[in-house]
């Protein structure tokens, strides 16, 4: 989101930065750093630390479905989701500029029903009766729209990231044409701290979760999936990120080697010369998070992001959830990415819609299937906008 709204005033901008906490974000330092930086932005995340390629068989694959080996794992998982030791967080602050600026989570998929990218999310909760708690994070952008979307009597908690303003590449405010200040969101490395300050984290641990399953809105393909979820817990990692094999013209995260341990690294960050392209697999942006490494200080990354608003360049400091893997034992899941079973399927355009409409299709119905294909308990009700209310209470 680049720009405010019409109508409004800068009182209402005023409550904005005050409501979504732009006070947490140290803008004076942060801007201080960006004129020292004498136009090299890039030095400002980049990692300094030596680090190399991992080896490709650094992330471990599940054992094949229907096999006794995967069957254990589901019981094993199966038994700590009944128990309530999981809750799912879903990144929801995303506003759909590629789908006309409506809110990424209530956009809809082409499938019977149409239902939206939110309520795949949480029909994929309400599979386990109650058991599995869920959480969105949400942004300025989007928040009053997803709790209206969700209705008053929702058991899901909102806890929405934070906001900040835009400045120029010398760390002056910047402004729009019509001369308004230009807020945006500070990335999904808010989650620990919005986790805090909504009270969120506090009452998961109080219920007795252990472990949040995080994923991107648009990524259906992330579901509650218990073999995984016992994975993570025999691995004894904090941390556990899912990686898939990637894909022509894939550009983002990967799992680097430093200083002797693996770490998630995004590609921009990475020195000039590494040679990312030489490691097969690409980060999925789901991570099954311990709540112990949601909790305590650590030295954030504040990544430089150029952004375009109104044709001109403006840029924004960003964190990211994957820089928790530096602080905590990671482990590392290679995950499957073709057919109905994939785990990472995001939509980022709406043409993204059009051609993978067969493989989503095939995913949902997976879901849905009475065989336990994907999950246990699955059923064939859908969260949708408007329809039996009362399902909402649910959350």
């Amino acid at each position: 989101m680049g720009t405010l709204p019409p109508g409004t005033s800068p009182s209402d901008l005023s409550l904005i930065l005050e409501r979504f906490h732009a006070d947490r974000i140290p803008m004076s330092a942060l801007c201080e750093r960006l004129r020292a930086a004498s136009g090299d932005l890039s030095s400002l995340h980049r990692i300094q630390a030596p680090i190399s390629v991992p080896p490709s068989d650094c992330a471990q694959r599940p054992p094949r479905p229907g096999s006794a080996d995967r069957r254990a794992l589901e019981a094993e998982g199966t038994a700590a989701l009944l128990r309530g030791e999981l809750a799912v967080v879903i990144l929801a602050g995303g506003m759909a500029t590629r789908f006309g600026s409506t809110v990424k989570a209530l956009a809809t998929l082409p499938y019977p029903g149409d239902p939206r990218f939110l309520d795949v999310k949480l029909d994929d909760v309400r599979r386990w009766d109650g058991a599995v708690p869920a959480v969105l994070m949400t942004s300025f952008a989007t928040h009053d729209a997803i709790a209206k979307a969700l209705g008053p009597r929702s058991r899901v908690r909102l806890a929405p990231q934070f906001v900040s303003l835009r400045v120029t590449s010398t760390g002056e405010l910047f402004l729009t044409r019509d001369g308004n200040p230009s807020p945006y969101s500070t990335g999904h490395g808010d989650l620990p701290e919005a986790l805090q300050l909504a009270g969120v984290l506090g009452e998961l641990r109080r219920e007795g979760v252990r472990t949040v399953l995080v994923s991107n809105v648009d990524n259906v393909g992330a579901t509650i999936d218990p073999a995984l979820y016992a994975m993570h817990r025999r691995s004894g990692a904090k941390i556990s990120v899912e990686l898939v094999s990637k894909a022509t013209g894939d550009r983002g995260g990967l799992p680097v080697l430093r200083d002797g341990r693996l770490v998630l690294a995004e590609a921009f960050r990475l020195p000039g010369a590494f040679p990312d392209e030489a490691f097969p697999l690409f980060n999925t942006n789901t991570l099954w998070i311990d709540l112990d490494a949601l909790e305590g200080e650590h030295p954030w990354t504040w990544c430089v992001v150029t952004k375009k608003v109104e044709g001109r360049e403006a840029i924004q400091f960003e964190r990211l959830i994957g820089e928790l893997t530096w602080w905590n034992r990671t482990a590392w899941l290679h995950v499957e990415r073709e057919g109905a079973r994939s785990r990472f399927l995001p939509v980022k355009e709406r043409e993204d819609l059009t051609r993978l409409r067969d493989q989503l299709c095939a995913m949902l119905d997976a879901q849905r299937r009475p065989d336990g294909h994907r999950s246990a308990n699955p059923t064939e009700e859908r969260l949708t906008q408007g329809r039996d209310q009362e399902r909402h209470s649910h959350f």
